[in-house]
């Protein structure tokens, strides 16, 4: 197999410790996050990105979710693997083998740690005030988040979730939407089997030419 792996870069650090647990060395190719804004952006920039791999690669190892339909209909002219998973949250709190596409709550927001761009709460509310002004980022900032309730940090066992720092940050953004801050269980496992090639019931295999669908991923 030659493979490539092309990952959402808030998973950076992920697939560097999945790849040195695993004994891999498969290079790696990033999608921009800040295409999650909107699914048809990132659906765009997969089809590019795909296009542009060089054609020495047979396979295509993908680090990312379903994320909200950004790869419907997408096919390559070679072998593809996804995790079966509506998107990255749902990938890191993956802890077994049994396949479960959608792990997360409503009224939850979940941080996962690693080099996830500098997202932050904060930084979306001063990014609205500039944008908006100050009266009007107040409103349209309350309504975005107001089904809120739970920011809940991911302890995967890649990045020290109790650091103290880290920890502050988080509880800032907690407390701007007033919202508890808790932990809960994740890991790694599915980026150590996608790279390992224990491609069970929780990756969808595609042979060229296949394209995903939505029923694919999701469908029992």
């Amino acid at each position: 197999m030659n493979a490539v792996i092309l990952s959402c870069s808030n998973l950076a650090v992920y697939v560097k410790a999945a790849q040195e647990t695993c004994g891999t060395d498969y290079p790696v190719v990033f999608l921009d996050q800040t295409n999650h804004v909107e699914p048809s952006r990132m659906r765009k920039h997969i089809i590019d990105t795909i296009a542009g791999l060089p054609e020495e690669y047979d396979t295509i190892l993908v680090s990312m979710g379903y994320c909200g339909g950004s790869w419907q209909d997408i096919s390559s002219s070679k072998r593809m693997v996804l995790p079966r998973v509506d998107g990255c949250v749902s990938l890191v709190m993956t802890t077994s083998d049994q396949f479960n596409p959608c792990t997360r709550q409503m009224g939850h927001m979940y941080v996962f740690g690693g080099e996830s761009g500098g997202f932050s709460i904060k930084g979306i509310y001063d990014a609205l005030v500039k944008e908006r002004g100050e009266e009007m980022a107040g409103s349209e900032f309350e309504a975005l988040f107001e089904g809120y309730r739970n920011v809940d940090i991911i302890d995967t066992g890649v990045y020290d979730c109790y650091d103290l720092d880290f920890v502050e940050t988080v509880q800032a953004d907690a407390d701007r939407i007033h919202a508890d801050i808790d932990y809960i269980p994740g890991s790694n496992l599915l980026l150590e089997k996608l790279v390992s090639g224990r491609w069970d019931r929780q990756f969808l295999v595609l042979e060229p030419g296949k394209p995903v669908t939505q029923s694919a991923i999701f469908d029992d």
